[in-house]
């Protein structure tokens, strides 16, 4: 646990899995925190050297009070690459990134290639004319209706009167409840509208051709915010891409245990874990 300086911000990051491992730099979501999203805990750090951490605005990292850009997100992905990575001698190193850092992820992979080896992008959209939804438009509703709103995009299958109202998800799902109903200090909220105000802003959808490096492209079939389509855009365009649709929403890495393991093999063996990995078609 420590802070570096990159970029003229304090980046609060972790370190997390064996010393000799290879590393994968890893870019959670929007509003992500790493007091509540347990980095500790991650599938990754079985296999890899993972640097977790919160990006500009969020958790412990500095919330300066400017407009963010993606590029900014991006540019502070990289120095800390350089900064962390870099000292041990590693020429690249992997990244996975989930939602927002998807998004994130594909615009260093567009920036920054000679940092990059293997690329993962889960419940994520290349933005333009293939955005992701637009959660700021939930912003200005009352608590209540905004989680009315935001549940079943995170599963389309949400039935607020059945046992599980999300199938699979489990214990997870109150705790999304809790979360909706904290109060939220203002520079924290600062910060997550900061970062939505930059989602707004993504688009990578030109450059996907010029990405070059090995990408794995994962979705869930039932998620209403970073649709299968979104996906099947981006391994269309990108070089050399493979698609993985599991069975889930938004939250399928927790409602599909095979997602970490596809994502764990496609690293560890690029070529092997490619070939392995079956195309699914997403329902009719």
């Amino acid at each position: 646990m420590a802070m570096i300086d990159v970029n003229g911000i304090r980046v609060y990051h972790e370190v997390h899995g064996p010393e000799d491992a290879p590393w994968v730099l890893n870019i959670g979501g929007s509003g992500g925190d790493l007091r509540r999203t347990f980095p500790d805990r991650s599938p990754l750090n079985t296999s890899f050297r993972v640097l977790h951490y919160d990006q500009r605005g969020l958790g412990r990292t500095s919330r300066p009070e400017v407009e963010y850009t993606m590029s900014d997100y991006a540019d502070d992905a990289a120095a800390l690459i350089d900064s962390v990575v870099r000292t041990g001698g590693d020429e690249r190193c992997h990244v996975v990134g989930t939602s927002f850092g998807g998004m994130v992820a594909l615009e260093l992979a567009a920036r920054r290639p000679d940092l990059v080896d293997r690329l993962v992008v889960l419940v994520s959209s290349p933005g333009g004319d293939h955005p992701s939804y637009p959660l700021h438009e939930l912003e200005l509703l009352p608590p209540d209706e905004r989680l009315r709103r935001r549940l079943p995009l995170l599963d389309t299958r949400w039935d607020p009167d059945a046992d599980e109202p999300i199938p699979d998800l489990g214990a997870v799902y109150d705790h999304i409840v809790a979360q909706a109903r904290d109060v939220v200090p203002v520079d924290v909220a600062m910060g997550a509208a900061r970062q939505l105000a930059a989602r707004r802003g993504h688009d990578v959808v030109d450059r996907l051709r010029t990405i070059d490096r090995p990408t794995l492209v994962g979705c869930g079939r039932f998620d209403g915010i970073a649709p299968v389509e979104n996906s099947e855009f981006m391994v269309e365009r990108l070089p050399d891409a493979r698609l993985e649709v599991f069975e889930g929403g938004h939250l399928v890495m927790f409602q599909d245990r095979r997602l970490w393991a596809t994502v764990i093999s496609f690293l560890a063996d690029g070529s092997a874990a490619v070939s392995d990995i079956t195309r699914v078609a997403p329902s009719p």
